[in-house]
């Protein structure tokens, strides 16, 4: 995958698989802009792949909030002069059925997985039209496709965005391509966050779900950054308008 000198905005690039993104890409010669909310492990980050000799600018945004998107996206233009790709992929998840939300829980959820992509193509995608072509990727999740119990508005978030790749591709065609990449169970602080409040140790959880995956092993956030370089690279020019799921062959499985 050649990224070498394409300016790549990365959002949520400071934790799991936006940071293994941000990383792998500034690895292949990208010119990575960082965004994050997290500012201490943003500089922190920076440095370090300024350190190794790559190229990398981090910004503080918080991604719910389109001045912070904006500034964020304008951050990318004054620093490396234009966008050639952008990865949507800050998220955040909560637990709850549909008949424990209220406004907050929505406010948190669908603003931070679905409403900071409406910002940032909002922003972005005029910019990569403007310099004639880029590819605009996000972040979804098999909770597109499973009724995961008890996270109502978490699986309804990613389900927008798997919608929202094909009405975007529709919309910028000829200029921007849109893809999507679907993570299944990857070994992140996020997943770690969901095994809060179980009666087993999160090695042991783990272990287990591994069993059960058909690669027989969890996914690593390299492996997902793997595949959105080759998704924002002209190797894939002609995936457009759908995800690549990478969950191990989780959905194959029976029921049983």
């Amino acid at each position: 995958m050649n990224l070498k000198d394409k300016v790549i905005l990365v959002t949520g690039g400071t934790s799991g698989i936006g940071e293994a993104c941000a990383r792998h890409f500034a690895s292949l010669g990208a010119r990575v802009v960082i965004a994050s909310n997290q500012e201490d492990r943003g500089v922190a980050l920076e440095h370090e792949l300024r350190e190794a000799g790559q190229t990398a600018s981090f910004i503080y945004t918080d991604v719910s909030q389109e001045p912070s998107v904006k500034a964020m996206v304008d951050h990318a233009v004054a620093t490396y002069g234009r966008i050639d790709g952008v990865h949507c992929n800050a998220g955040v998840w909560g637990k709850g059925r549909v008949t424990e939300f209220d406004d907050a829980a929505w406010e948190k959820i669908m603003g931070v997985n679905v409403k900071s992509v409406f910002w940032t193509a909002k922003h972005a995608i005029p910019v990569m039209e403007e310099h004639g072509q880029g590819v605009f990727l996000i972040t979804t999740s098999v909770a597109a496709f499973i009724g995961f119990p008890a996270h109502a508005l978490y699986c309804a978030s990613k389900g927008a965005l798997e919608s929202l790749v094909r009405c975007l591709a529709a919309d910028h065609a000829g200029k921007v391509r849109v893809v999507g990449i679907c993570p299944g169970t990857i070994d992140t602080p996020m997943l770690a966050a969901t095994c809060e409040g179980w009666d087993k140790p999160v090695e042991e959880l783990y272990a287990e779900v591994a069993k059960k995956i058909p690669v027989r092993r969890l996914g690593q956030p390299i492996d997902i950054a793997k595949t959105a370089a080759f998704l924002l690279s002209e190797d894939s020019e002609y995936i457009n308008a759908t995800s690549i799921i990478l969950d191990g062959g989780t959905m194959a499985l029976p029921p049983w």
